[in-house]
């Protein structure tokens, strides 16, 4: 369209490590605090998703690749941020993102025991659990509906 400006979506990956029963890693962020989510993160200029994927999982939970076995992806998944987020990412990142562009990795554990250590800039918690039984209330509502995808892509939920 000419004359409207192209809106920019940071680029991003997630990861979802699984355990053989099917539960799943949730964690909670440290802020805002009671807000849960799988970990995340931008992906790098001339980084491929998965790569950012495994890197962000492992500067998060310590987890590394040769603990895990991708096995499946999708994406990807928009989500636009509220105005007081679009201006708090700005000022962080100086660039006027309109919201994120998601792919997400599904990656089950080689050892249904190994637990995370968290990187607590990010997070302050966390949780193992079956998907169908996540309280997405606990999402903030502006990424419930890519949340809403994601189990229904990765769970049929």
């Amino acid at each position: 369209m000419i004359g409207k400006t192209q809106e920019l979506y940071r680029p991003n990956a997630a990861i979802i490590y699984q355990r053989s029963d099917g539960s799943v890693l949730f964690c909670e962020r440290v802020n805002p605090k009671g807000a849960w989510q799988f970990p995340q993160g931008g992906i790098k200029k001339g980084e491929s998703p998965l790569n950012a994927a495994c890197r962000e999982g492992m500067e998060e939970t310590g987890f590394r690749p040769n603990e895990y076995e991708v096995v499946a992806e999708h994406g990807p998944y928009r989500y636009d941020y509220p105005p007081k987020e679009r201006e708090r990412v700005l000022r962080k990142r100086g660039i006027p993102y309109a919201g994120q562009e998601q792919h997400y990795f599904l990656c089950r554990m080689h050892d249904d025991h190994a637990e995370p250590w968290l990187d607590h800039k990010e997070f302050n918690g966390y949780r193992w659990m079956q998907p169908r039984d996540f309280d997405r209330s606990c999402l903030p509502t502006f990424k419930r509906e890519v949340y809403d995808r994601v189990f229904r892509d990765f769970f049929g939920l």
